[in-house]
């Protein structure tokens, strides 16, 4: 029994570690895509929230205290002063993003802290007012926050600091929804689409070709070109209703998942033309997708390898959704957006954090739409191969 035994194990590490690809795969590829995707998320959230160190914010402050003044002037900050009455206007520049920040202190603030004492009821309140959406403001909230802590500490806490009833987040809902969606739904939705592809593609081709079916429509009269094609697009429609299922749900239930109207998370902010945009971006993408599936199901003898060989193209549709951290699409060179999967997260993140360009639009739904034409053209030169097809 023991060498029946040992007979067995060999047998199945022979097989096992006979196949390159099966231990590249099954071994190697998980702790190497795991170290690459934790790295670039760690990067990419550091990206997310930290500004550049040359960076100098715009702020405005009112009623400035002479002893306050040099260490906030101190700071990498362009302060405005506010006369009496243009506070609303500066606040009104914090939300559209055009100054990070309104700092406000009680007029005559220094007699008023000095006089204070605690039996007099609330303290004088500094009131800063901040955008969370833009990091560089976020940042100077919190530098800011820290001097003026320090310096209630020296003066035995006699003033607070937003301690009113009022808002002091002067982000827009319309910019707290996008940054939501933006971080989240590009890697959700990209997820979607490979799901809805991967369910689909492997059966479709792989799956004819080990039940043998697949011979018969190669020995019918049509252009392997017409098959090729006919497979792509009807396998993009399947998916493209599965994602857009999925997709649905999502954008629908997301609002409620992070607080509703509590938070300001409201999908009503995207208008027709987002979604149409979204869609085109969306239809494109499948088209690669299928397409990339298509030619790995050719190359597979059946649906189990074909389904492990679709494994490395998951995990690089995850990471190039995880690279819409790095900054924004209006950053990006234009010769970036040619490139199929890269281009559709990027835009996807554009799209939904309101910072597309109409440019990279265009540029991603024909690279992709030419990506999935030359991608056809590689399958139907696969089906024109006896040994890819036939291969046991």
């Amino acid at each position: 029994m023991k060498k029946d035994m040992l007979t067995i194990i060999k047998k199945e590490f022979a097989r096992f570690f006979g196949d390159r690809r099966m231990v590249f795969i099954t071994v190697l590829m998980p702790g190497l895509m795991i170290y690459i995707l934790y790295t670039f998320m760690g990067k990419g959230l550091m990206r997310e929230f930290s500004t550049d160190d040359a960076y100098v914010a715009s702020a405005y402050v009112q009623n400035m205290p002479e002893e306050l003044s040099s260490a906030l002037r101190g700071l990498s900050v362009e302060w405005a002063e506010l006369a009496e009455g243009e506070t609303e206007a500066a606040k009104a520049a914090v939300t559209a993003r055009e100054a990070d920040m309104v700092l406000v202190f009680p007029a005559d603030f220094s007699a008023v802290v000095a006089e204070y004492e605690v039996s007099d009821g609330a303290a004088p309140n500094v009131e800063i007012y901040y955008n969370s959406t833009e990091a560089e403001s976020a940042k100077l909230y919190n530098v800011v926050g820290r001097v003026l802590d320090v310096y209630e500490q020296s003066m035995a806490n006699k003033f607070d600091v937003n301690a009113g009833s009022g808002t002091y987040d002067l982000a827009s809902e319309k910019d707290a929804t996008g940054q939501m969606f933006a971080m989240m739904l590009p890697l959700l939705l990209m997820t979607f689409l490979f799901s809805g592809c991967s369910s689909i593609a492997p059966e479709a081709i792989a799956g004819e070709k080990e039940r043998g079916t697949i011979a018969t429509l190669l020995v019918t009269p049509m252009k392997r070109s017409a098959l090729a094609l006919g497979k792509i697009i009807s396998l993009s429609a399947i998916a493209l209703l599965a994602g857009l299922s999925s997709f649905l749900g999502t954008m629908l239930s997301l609002p409620n998942l992070m607080g509703g109207a509590e938070t300001g998370m409201d999908a009503s902010v995207y208008v027709l033309s987002d979604y149409l945009l979204l869609l085109g971006i969306i239809l494109t993408t499948v088209l690669v997708l299928v397409a990339l599936m298509s030619i790995i199901s050719a190359c597979a003898k059946n649906i189990k390898e074909a389904g492990t060989a679709n494994a490395p193209l998951m995990i690089v549709s995850m990471a190039v959704s995880l690279s819409t951290m790095f900054g924004g699409t209006g950053e990006k060179n234009l010769g970036l957006f040619c490139i199929p999967l890269y281009n559709s997260a990027q835009c996807m993140h554009g799209i939904f954090s309101f910072q597309y360009v109409p440019g990279q639009i265009v540029v991603t739904i024909v690279s992709n739409l030419v990506c999935a034409l030359l991608l056809a053209w590689v399958l139907t030169r696969l089906f024109n191969s006896e040994k890819v097809m036939f291969a046991k």
